[in-house]
C-alpha cells in the first residue's frame, strides 16, 4: 500500500498549489476547515484507515462537512509517513461537523461503533499499527457523558454475541492536524483505489442513556454490515433525509 500511496503523492506534487490547498469538500461542497457555528458541533473518530471511515460519515444527512487527519499524538503537523512510522502517537481520524438540528451525536456514535470493530487493538482488519487504533476524540466536554454511555451500551451488545472488550481510546484533545490533500475524500477522487480495512462486528447499537436519534430507519437501511465492504459498494452521494 505504501508504493501505491507514493504514486499518488508524486502525482499530487505535479499539480497546482491551488489544488493542494483546496479546502472544498469533493462531495458536500463545504469548507472542510470550517469552524462550527453555534448550531453545529464537531467530533473526531478513529475507525482504522480514514478513507472508508470518512465516506461513512459524509453520507449521513445533517453532516455539514468532513475531513481526514491525524490526532491523539504528540507531534505537531505530522506527515502521513511520520504517522505510519508509529512514532508520533497519532491516529488516522475523521473530523465531523454536524448540524445539531438535523442529526444528533447519538446518530454519529451509532455509525462509529457499527462501522468498524472496536475490539481490535491497534489495528483494523489487514491494517496494523497504532495509527489504525479505534478512537473518539472530543473537544466539547459536554459530549463526554453520552460518548461513554454509548460505549457502555455497545459493550453490552457485544457481550450478547460473545465478542471481545472494547479497546477504543476516548479522550478530550485540543489539536487536530489535516491530512494531505490527496487523502481528503479520497474514495471520491478520480482513479482512487477502492480500499477499506474496516471489519464491522455486525452488532447494532440501540437506545442508550442520553440517546436522541434523529435519523430514521430508512437512512440506516443504506448500511448493511452483513454485506462485505458495503460502504465501498455504495455511491458517494449523501443520503437524503425525507422528513
Amino acid at each position: 500500500m505504501f508504493e501505491f500511496l507514493k504514486n499518488i503523492m508524486n502525482n499530487e506534487d505535479s499539480t497546482s498549489n491551488t489544488n493542494l490547498n483546496s479546502s472544498v469538500h469533493r462531495i458536500l461542497k463545504t469548507d472542510i476547515k470550517k469552524v462550527p457555528n453555534p448550531q453545529e458541533d464537531e467530533i473526531i473518530f478513529g475507525c482504522g484507515c480514514f478513507w472508508g471511515a470518512e465516506k461513512c460519515f459524509w453520507k449521513l444527512p445533517g453532516v455539514v462537512t468532513t475531513s481526514v487527519g491525524y490526532a491523539g499524538g504528540g507531534k505537531n503537523n505530522p506527515t502521513y509517513y511520520e504517522v505510519c512510522s508509529g512514532l508520533t502517537g497519532h491516529s488516522e481520524v475523521v473530523r465531523v461537523i454536524w448540524d445539531k438540528n438535523e442529526i444528533d451525536i447519538s446518530d454519529l456514535l451509532k455509525m462509529f461503533w457499527e462501522c468498524h470493530d472496536p475490539t481490535q487493538k491497534n489495528r483494523q482488519g489487514n491494517d496494523t499499527g497504532t495509527q489504525y487504533r479505534s478512537a473518539i476524540f472530543y473537544k466539547n466536554e459536554n459530549n463526554k457523558k453520552i460518548i461513554l454511555a454509548s460505549k457502555e451500551q455497545y459493550q453490552i451488545e457485544l457481550n450478547k454475541k460473545n465478542l471481545g472488550l472494547i479497546k477504543t481510546e476516548i479522550k478530550m484533545i485540543e489539536n487536530y492536524y489535516y491530512a494531505e490533500q490527496y487523502h481528503q475524500q479520497y474514495l471520491a477522487s478520480a482513479g482512487s483505489r477502492q480500499y477499506c480495512s474496516a471489519s464491522p462486528t455486525k452488532v447494532k447499537l440501540g437506545n442508550f442513556a442520553g440517546s436522541n436519534y434523529k435519523l430514521k430507519d430508512y437512512i440506516w437501511d443504506n448500511f448493511n454490515w452483513e454485506v462485505d465492504k458495503c460502504v465501498l459498494r455504495s455511491d458517494n452521494k449523501p443520503i437524503k433525509n425525507n422528513i
